[in-house]
């Protein structure tokens, strides 16, 4: 059966010899079955969450003026501020305003590849508005970044591979990103706060900075769960990165989020994502058979996997993670691309229009993806919540 509600986990179970085994079965059923998962006691200092809360949502109280000044569009590394109703998902303009923040990085020089741009600069806003809102932001990337880690080397346990199985796909100095979202509760575009899509790279972990329903996750049946806000966690999703080194055993889980209803005020939300060397090439990880056969046996007993987004790690298709995040990112973010990466955003627009054309022949737009029968090109893996 396709699940019908998002498991909660206590990571505390984690860092105990007498509880880890316990905490590794249930992670392991997590991931095979769900993709999603609440995560309790997670070790962040209450005071930071509470501090990140508040500097992340007087952000959005800042003058138009100083939010533009650090436009995305000014920089190619797509870091910085997006307008309302500026990033597109699943065709679609989202209906939210947000910030985008990456942990400190040297800007790349002439000779580095181009998707190096996505390493930096950030965009910060300026420390004589928000004197507390850069010394936060980079203390909470920073323990994010140890949380994850240790996750990510508890979901290779869970799956029978060694600890430190996925430590080859990161650099000695790891780029981890954060978006800080607002989703308006009004006006035109009110209804997708965020489009159905998947979470690119290994892991992401959102903070909930409000009280507001939204987040809904997509079961094995095509079924939306709500993910409602639980006070103490983070909601972690499973990253599509994670999905091609394990071969499909840790699904890469579609989600959205709707709107506020009129009336209810903005919702808030902080996702961080956990990075992945842009120069990795993606290769399936030694799943052992047996931890295959039981994510098989999930499929067979859900009927199959419906979903309705394109898969963005195709073998053959990318040489590099790099390459696939940014035509990604131009994708979401056609200004960046404009100014920025015209011919890349050129190669783009033509492969929608072929698209569309076959569609209009009354060709199915996965068959673009050779092998990738049950994704279908008009989704896109994006980094929000």
């Amino acid at each position: 059966m396709s699940f019908a509600a998002i498991p909660i986990l206590d990571l505390s179970l984690a860092r105990s010899a007498a509880t880890k085994p316990a905490f590794l079965a249930q992670l392991r059923a997590a991931l095979l079955t769900v993709g999603f998962l609440y995560l309790a006691n997670t070790g962040l200092p209450q005071e930071l969450v509470r501090e990140v809360c508040r500097e992340g949502i007087a952000f959005f109280d800042l003058p138009e003026g100083e939010k533009l000044a650090i436009e995305m569009k000014r920089q190619p590394s797509f870091l910085g501020y997006s307008r309302l109703g500026n990033e597109i998902t699943a065709s679609r303009a989202d209906w939210r305003e947000q910030l985008d923040l990456s942990t400190p990085h040297p800007v790349p020089g002439p000779s580095a590849p181009l998707y190096h741009n996505l390493l930096a600069p950030t965009q910060w806003p300026n420390p004589a508005l928000l004197p507390s809102f850069r010394p936060a932001f980079a203390e909470y990337m920073r323990q994010m970044s140890g949380i994850s880690t240790f996750f990510t080397s508890l979901i290779a346990e869970a799956i029978g591979l060694p600890a430190d199985a996925f430590d080859r796909f990161f650099d000695a100095d790891q780029q981890h990103k954060l978006k800080i979202v607002k989703y308006p509760d009004g006006g035109d575009g009110v209804g997708q706060g965020v489009g159905p899509h998947k979470d690119s790279m290994l892991t992401s972990y959102l903070l909930q900075a409000s009280a507001h329903r939204g987040l809904q996750a997509q079961n094995t049946a095509g079924e939306w769960i709500d993910c409602p806000p639980v006070p103490g966690t983070l909601v972690v999703a499973i990253g599509q990165g994670l999905e091609a080194l394990t071969g499909g055993v840790c699904a890469s889980t579609t989600h959205r989020v709707l709107s506020p209803a009129q009336g209810q005020g903005a919702r808030y939300s902080i996702p961080f994502f956990q990075g992945v060397s842009y120069d990795a090439r993606f290769e399936s990880m030694d799943v052992p058979e047996e931890v295959r056969a039981l994510r098989r046996d999930v499929l067979a007993l859900s009927g199959g996997r419906r979903d309705d987004v394109e898969f963005t790690f195709v073998k053959g298709r990318w040489g590099h993670l790099g390459e696939a995040t940014l035509m990604n990112r131009i994708k979401s973010h056609p200004d960046v691309g404009e100014r920025w990466y015209p011919q890349l955003l050129a190669q783009i627009r033509a492969q929608q229009a072929e698209e569309a054309e076959a569609k209009t022949n009354g060709a199915t737009s996965s068959q673009s993806f050779a092998g990738q029968d049950s994704h279908r090109s008009g989704f896109q893996t994006v980094e929000a919540h």
